[in-house]
């Protein structure tokens, strides 16, 4: 196998970026608004602002929604993070990746703009995405907020079209805070006055606290269960909008919490202000999703082909407990094959709390350190974590390693699931991409 290993002349600017903060995460509005200022302000000419904030399922939600408006024969941009392979991935204009010559002349110039001054490397590529955007022919601008929200360097939106707030639980306490209630304190730092907001199922304390922060403000919410709903059923879900009752399809995304995901999208594609979005088109969007990395099967490629015949080879990004009690509700329905697990996660990660939901579903567990991840847990504390939790676990060199042993002298078929970060997930897909036969 060959590895192309030659470096973008992008991936050099950004490494040059990552310095110009001694923070990686310093949430503060000041910086962005001061660059973009000499940028000439370019999210304020952005037609079609749809800011997402949450914890889980923002980008999943941002996918459907990007899958259903270009359905609907619109134009569509989309700031998302983090990236899985590329860089590029985080900025999508008119739909498409940005090309290599593009990106290094819009980094250059942020770059340039922003003076050596002090910036965080989210707050300069935000401001990237924001002056990119607003060069292009785009109807609508999908911006996912990267940490919390209103300290978020997109949160600098005067007047979104729409507003939308995926379900909050426990993650980034360290820059949050400790209890559900700051954080989703901090998440409804975007609603803005006489602005719709979507704000998907939430625990009690979660929604009390949103509806706190709409009322002090002026927003408009349209909450789960009191404005708008679901109905799960064997072919699909019904969506409930005031008094109109939507049969739509099951979404090409797996999981039942992507039907909630899917549902939010949907709802929130309704009622986008001047922009009439058909049932049809939402429908199409649904089954159209593509979102890697999300539970995705890999059907082909080097790893892949490592596997024996009738085995199946899986990838999850979640990364935190929330979205492993999600995987958990997916995994417990795959009774007819043992699962075997190669798990790796950061360092910031307690992998005890995500493995424990996920333990008597587990067969077998081959604990990884993330490659080329400085901030990876070593893959022996991943090991002695999943053996306190009661799952049988080894200790592998690589990914690759753990798939070649894994079905060493087993009988019947199985299915293998690397999962624990999205960090994990992009090195999968990047020797997916990069490995190639001679």
């Amino acid at each position: 196998m060959k590895t192309r290993s030659v470096p973008l002349q992008s991936d050099t600017i950004v490494k040059r970026l990552h310095k110009l903060h001694p923070k990686t995460i310093d949430l503060s509005l000041n910086r962005i608004k001061a660059l973009l200022n000499r940028l000439g302000s370019p999210e304020q000419s952005l037609k079609t602002v749809i800011h997402v904030a949450g914890t889980n399922g923002k980008g999943s939600t941002i996918a459907f929604l990007k899958a259903i408006l270009e359905s609907a024969g619109l134009i569509v941009n989309c700031y998302t993070s983090p990236h899985l392979v590329k860089f590029t991935e985080r900025i999508l204009v008119e739909g498409k990746q940005l090309e290599e010559d593009i990106l290094i002349n819009l980094l250059r110039e942020c770059e340039t703009a922003n003076a050596k001054n002090p910036i965080t490397f989210f707050e300069i590529t935000t401001a990237a995405a924001l002056l990119v955007f607003s060069r292009s022919n785009a109807d609508v601008n999908l911006i996912e907020t990267g940490l919390g929200g209103r300290f978020d360097a997109t949160n600098v939106f005067e007047k979104p079209a729409l507003s939308i707030i995926t379900p909050i639980s426990m993650d980034h306490m360290k820059w949050l805070g400790n209890t559900l209630s700051a954080i989703a304190y901090e998440k409804a730092g975007i609603l803005k006055p006489a602005t719709t907001t979507i704000v998907a199922p939430q625990k009690s304390e979660v929604k009390e606290v949103i509806k706190n922060r709409g009322d002090n403000v002026g927003a408009r919410l349209l909450l789960y269960n009191t404005h708008w709903t679901f109905d799960i059923q064997s072919d699909g879900f019904s969506l409930i909008d005031n008094n109109t009752n939507i049969k739509l399809p099951n979404p090409s995304l797996i999981g039942i919490h992507q039907i909630t995901n899917a549902a939010a999208a949907a709802i929130s594609a309704r009622h986008i202000p001047n922009l009439a979005i058909t049932d049809l088109a939402i429908e199409k969007g649904l089954r159209n999703t593509k979102w890697p990395g999300r539970l995705e099967r890999l059907v082909s490629g080097p790893l892949v082909s490592l596997l024996p015949k009738g085995w199946s080879l899986w990838l999850d990004g979640g990364h935190n407990v929330a979205a492993a009690e999600a995987l958990t509700e997916v995994v417990k329905q795959w009774t007819d094959q043992k699962l075997y697990t190669i798990f790796g996660c950061l360092n910031t990660r307690d992998p005890y709390d995500f493995l424990s939901p996920l333990a008597q579903h587990i067969d077998q567990l081959f604990a990884v350190t993330i490659p080329g991840e400085k901030n990876s847990l070593p893959g022996t504390a991943v090991a002695s974590a999943a053996k306190r939790v009661g799952i049988s676990s080894f200790v592998a060199e690589s990914v690759k390693d753990a798939i070649t042993v894994i079905p060493n002298g087993k009988i019947g078929q199985g299915r293998v699931l690397i999962c624990g970060s999205l960090y994990l997930v992009g090195a999968v897909l990047s020797e997916q991409q990069n490995n190639f036969p001679n």
